[in-house]
């Protein structure tokens, strides 16, 4: 497994990490023991970051991610972490609250559930419209003075926030959607992280599987599976996604990959500083994804996916109107 450097002051982690979110929620039914069995895998190929958040099932997540590393020696990976976003016992969503106060109380439960003694990344999941970046960066600042984080991260925010928040401390990635069909950072913030030495760590690679090669109109219709409340997922735009879909396959097969593949090598081969994360939830899904990095892509294969996939191409938003409007990324930089 290669390796890639997370910004001017962050740590080496593997070449792609381990998204680990949809083993306790939000795409349907998952198999606790595949589930940890999936992470031990990762881990034997080479796989040393993981990305959880305290609020994925309300903590679930966390305790799940402990018990698949209760066995495994604590320097042999990186634990990313996002916290701030509030959730009531329905499970619904109920704001942020990045408040120093508040972060410090999360960071308690979140060591606890994950049996650690640090966190190697943390990041607030959003931007608290109530509280100024400056605040919470300076509240994760003692944290890393403390010991208790090693490293400062941001996630789903713009230029202009990332620039406040990196005058404060150093920061060594943010994490945001990127994807063959989903190419919004490219508009100033990938600029932008790359003049202030930020990586970036890419989620949502797949499209939350929507060009994976193995969504179809019948998917995801066992269980709660929130990707079928999403713009993109539903009437008119999934004909169009899966057209989509079915290009990159003709792709993939010309090039003698599968379309999982292909999509996460793009990716990478956007920039060094890009790690994508998978999220893969089985053995299976996980194997398919590691062929991406015995995969390269020639220019030829290159200018194909720029001609079938250029920019803002995807039909429907990423999230829900609602969930849109909380994206401080969204909005245009002013400088």
């Amino acid at each position: 497994m290669d390796t890639r450097k997370l910004g001017f002051t962050g740590p080496t982690v593997s070449q792609i990490g381990l998204g680990c979110m949809g083993m306790s929620e939000v795409y349907g039914p998952a198999d606790r023991g595949e589930s940890i069995a999936t992470v031990h895998a990762a881990l034997d190929a080479g796989i040393t970051l993981l990305d959880t958040g305290d609020f994925y099932a309300m903590g679930h997540n966390e305790m799940l991610v402990h018990e698949a590393l209760k066995d495994v020696a604590r320097d042999r990976l990186q634990i990313s972490v996002k916290f701030g976003a509030l959730r009531g016992p329905a499970g619904e969503f109920a704001g942020m609250d990045t408040r120093p106060a508040a972060t410090k109380n999360f960071l308690a439960y979140s060591l606890q559930r994950l049996g650690t003694d640090y966190i190697d990344i943390y990041r607030p999941a959003r931007l608290d419209p109530n509280v100024p970046i400056e605040e919470t960066i300076g509240g994760l600042a003692d944290l890393v003075k403390s010991g208790y984080i090693k490293h400062i991260g941001l996630s789903e925010v713009g230029s202009d926030t990332i620039r406040r928040a990196h005058a404060v401390h150093p920061i060594v990635d943010l994490q945001i959607e990127y994807s063959l069909i989903e190419r919004g950072i490219e508009r100033d913030i990938l600029t932008t992280c790359r003049e202030l030495g930020i990586g970036i760590t890419a989620y949502g690679v797949l499209a939350r599987g929507l060009i994976s090669g193995h969504w179809s109109k019948d998917s995801g219709k066992i269980g709660r599976d929130y990707r079928l409340m999403t713009p993109r997922f539903q009437g008119a735009n999934l004909d169009a996604n899966l057209a989509l879909a079915e290009q990159l396959r003709a792709i993939a097969a010309e090039i003698g990959a599968t379309p999982a593949q292909v999509a996460i090598v793009w990716v990478a081969a956007q920039g060094k500083e890009i790690v994508p994360l998978v999220g893969a939830r089985t053995r299976n899904r996980l194997t398919e994804a590691l062929g991406a990095t015995r995969l390269t892509l020639t220019q030829a294969h290159l200018a194909a996916l720029a001609k079938a996939f250029p920019p803002d191409i995807a039909a429907g938003t990423r999230y829900a109107a609602e969930q849109m409007a909380h994206l401080d990324s969204e909005k245009p930089a002013t400088r």
